[in-house]
């Protein structure tokens, strides 16, 4: 791997990709989402999920959450079965993610939404097992320390998910509770089969400890324009 993204660097690229040149960040956030699409797409051939397997998606309430809302929508575009697992109070949904929730919430598509752990997890993990898929966009590049509850559980359900049934995990850009530079977990930490990751590598997909979370890598434009990558020697 090469030419890979410090969590500084991602951040900076957003910020000059709207204010500099005048990119609205929720396009970015939109190719985002139809690219990890596009992916799941092919990793499904030759058939896609079987009514009684859905795709769950995984959502938190940041930039990440937003991602896996556009997937969602672009998934159930193309008749694949899809559920949302929104792990936040979608009243305090962030950013170009609010405006993607509110566009969900007209397509029919089952929400199931926790604002905090619930008693029973019970109806969640059967959730979990019943899917084919289980896509995580619970956190980001931008996640400093270890994910706290109900978080940290959340993370640990979909790694049980996984190991009990035949479904697989796609990270949205990366797993989550993965230190962003260091490769390294910082806690419960998703256990992905792929990573979906947007832009360039991350710096911490260069240590060869991330492996075993981050599966195979995939990388996605999103719409950043070639000049403003050269800044940085991409």
């Amino acid at each position: 791997m090469a030419n890979a993204l410090t969590r500084a660097q991602v951040r900076d690229i957003d910020r000059q990709a709207v204010e500099r040149y005048g990119i609205q960040s929720i396009v970015l956030m939109e190719n985002a989402g139809r690219g990890v699409a596009d992916w799941l797409c092919e990793l499904m051939q030759p058939t896609p999920a079987p009514q009684h397997a859905p795709v769950v998606i995984v959502c938190g309430k940041g930039n990440n959450g937003g991602d896996g809302l556009v997937i969602a929508r672009h998934l159930d575009a193309r008749s694949i079965p899809v559920q949302v697992l929104l792990w936040a109070d979608a009243d305090q949904l962030q950013g170009d993610a609010r405006p993607n929730w509110e566009i969900l919430r007209h397509c029919q598509i089952p929400l199931h939404v926790y604002p905090q752990l619930p008693a029973d997890p019970a109806p969640i993990k059967q959730l979990l097992h019943s899917a084919s898929w289980i896509i995580d966009a619970l956190f980001g590049t931008g996640l400093t320390g270890p994910p706290r509850s109900p978080h940290a559980e959340m993370i640990e359900w979909i790694n049980e998910a996984a190991n009990g049934s035949h479904a697989k995990i796609l990270a949205v850009d990366i797993p989550s509770g993965l230190d962003c530079d260091l490769g390294m977990p910082m806690g419960s930490t998703v256990r992905a089969d792929y990573t979906a990751t947007m832009v360039a590598q991350k710096q911490g997909f260069l240590n060869p400890a991330a492996t075993a979370w981050i599966g195979q890598v995939r990388v996605f434009p999103i719409g950043v324009p070639r000049v403003l990558l050269r800044t940085i020697g991409l």
